[in-house]
This record gives structure tokens, sequence and C-alpha cells, in this order.
């Protein structure tokens, strides 16, 4: 599954808006997914494999765990 565990960040549902019409009026369901990575991090001296995004892991959000 496509979630960050530091900060929920999860997959977004919403639709694709065709604009090749004067109206609005087509759409189709369509997902954004975040950019996961699989990060080995140290977690109280023991190295764990979690699933981040890269939001979280440009921000060093594991340091001081």
């Amino acid at each position: 599954m496509a979630k960050c565990s530091v900060c929920d960040k999860g997959i977004i549902a919403g639709h694709r808006i065709s604009i090749t019409r004067s109206h609005v009026s087509r759409r189709a369901n369509r997902f954004w997914k975040p950019n996961i990575k699989k990060v080995r991090i140290m977690k109280s001296g023991n190295a764990i494999t979690v699933k981040m995004c890269t939001a979280c892991l440009r921000s060093m959000k594991t340091k001081g765990e």
C-alpha cells in the first residue's frame, strides 16, 4: 500500500477532467499516489525498513528517533 509511515500521506482520489469540450462534462476517476521509498533507518539501536515519502526523507524526519 502506498502510505508513508511517518506522516501517513496516502493515495488521493479525484477526477480526470476532459477540457477538450466547451463544457467540463466528462470525468474519469483518477488516483494520485505519493512518492514512497523503502528506507532503512536506525530506531533504538536496530536497523528497520520503513516506507517513507520523499518529502519526509528530504526533511530528515527520521533524525532523533
